[in-house]
């Protein structure tokens, strides 16, 4: 999964520390759009989910997963991006539950790729060391070589 989102250019490193939970949304649905998965509007509909709901999008401290219905007009295709910040992004000021860093990003045109998506990211983060690996990088190049890591020890 990592290579996946290299090879379709959904990885993001940020340099700059977004200066809310909103701005870091929008820098991480970037390159969903940019990619024609979804459109700038798809970034509203999450805000409002996480306004309306809580910040469910939190998935335990340090993983955000954000995302709307798969039914959204705002959906374009199907696909996961993924971008890390070097500082957690707090949803609720104070709380270490409900922040974040690693931001996987997800997008669907259906239920059922939606389910799959969640399947595959969880399968991915459920691999020892692969999220500790994740936090560490800084660089597009540590993430290549983590990714390269990790590719070679699935495959052994």
């Amino acid at each position: 999964m990592l290579k996946y989102f290299y090879d379709n250019n959904l990885v993001r490193i940020e340099k700059q520390q977004p200066k809310d939970w909103r701005q870091a949304l929008n820098q991480s649905t970037q390159s969903l759009i940019d990619a024609n998965l979804v459109t700038k509007d798809y970034v509203n509909e999450i805000i409002q989910n996480v306004i309306s709901y809580g910040p469910y999008i939190v998935i335990q401290p340090g993983i955000v997963m954000p995302h709307a219905l798969s039914t959204s007009p705002n959906v374009l295709g199907t696909g996961i991006s993924f971008t890390k910040f070097n500082q957690p992004v707090y949803f609720d000021e104070g709380n270490y539950e409900k922040q974040g860093n690693l931001f996987f990003t997800l997008a669907a045109k259906d239920e059922t790729q939606h389910l799959e998506n969640i399947q595959k990211l969880m399968s991915l983060l459920m691999r020892d060391g692969v999220i500790e690996s994740l936090q560490s990088i800084n660089t597009e190049e540590d993430y290549i070589r983590i990714m390269n890591s990790l590719e070679q020890i699935s495959t052994t």
